[in-house]
């Protein structure tokens, strides 16, 4: 419980910038849906569908739809606690009226510890985004953590804590780098037959070395079903 009221205070720290520079401040909704399918004991597939509209655009209420995201991962357990994993995405914005669309190519390996009832997770993603115009190349590290918030373990009906911070570096032809930081808190529940609903929140800071960061929050609500 220490470490969930840590991320209750840090998540709320870090929204107090935003809420002091409102014409910097943009909040979007973000439902997702997301299948896991085990091929074998060490092979799986993981295929995600999200959608992305502002709430809040630079300080003013707005509703409107931005990107829809198509996601598949192909993933490879080399160890317990070690995997290595392959990703597409295409990213739908043209259809909005929101810049172009973009197909991203993904490589990830994800390290998980777990010593006593937490679960400590570290991921490490290299990513290329391709649109029409030009090519980003990102490099992400991220923290992660999750717990039952009732006993040990995580049984049918009861909730869960997931949370984490992220880091991120990006890197364009005759564009000045990229530093951009992510933390997040969501509380789920795992249901019967595999499924399991979350929601939270998540706090971006973008471009946090430059003269005018932006301030983006994203108001999370997920489905997962593993089959």
């Amino acid at each position: 419980m220490c470490s969930f009221r840590w991320y209750l205070f840090l998540v709320g720290f870090v929204l107090m910038p935003s809420l002091k520079a409102q014409e910097n401040f943009t909040v979007f909704f973000q439902p997702q849906m997301a299948i896991n399918y085990s091929v074998s004991n060490t092979y799986s597939h993981n295929f995600s569908l999200a959608h992305r509209g502002y709430l809040v655009k630079n300080g003013t209420i707005e509703l409107e739809a931005r990107q829809l995201d198509m996601i598949h991962f192909s993933k490879f357990d080399l160890r317990d606690d070690q995997s290595l994993a392959f990703g597409l995405q295409y990213r739908f914005r043209d259809i909005f009226g929101n810049k172009k669309d973009e197909i991203r190519l993904m490589q990830q390996f994800n390290f998980t510890k777990r010593p006593y009832v937490v679960r400590f997770g570290h991921r490490f993603r290299t990513e290329q985004r391709f649109t029409k115009d030009f090519t980003i190349h990102r490099f992400r590290y991220r923290f992660a953590i999750d717990f039952p918030l009732k006993g040990e373990t995580v049984d049918i009906g009861e909730p869960y804590f997931a949370g984490g911070f992220e880091n991120i570096w990006s890197l364009a032809k005759n564009s000045v780098p990229q530093y951009d930081a992510r933390v997040n808190a969501q509380l789920g529940w795992r249901l019967q037959g595999g499924l399991k609903l979350q929601t939270g929140m998540e706090y971006r800071r973008e471009d946090f070395t430059s003269i005018f960061p932006k301030n983006i929050v994203l108001l999370l609500v997920g489905m997962q079903l593993s089959l």
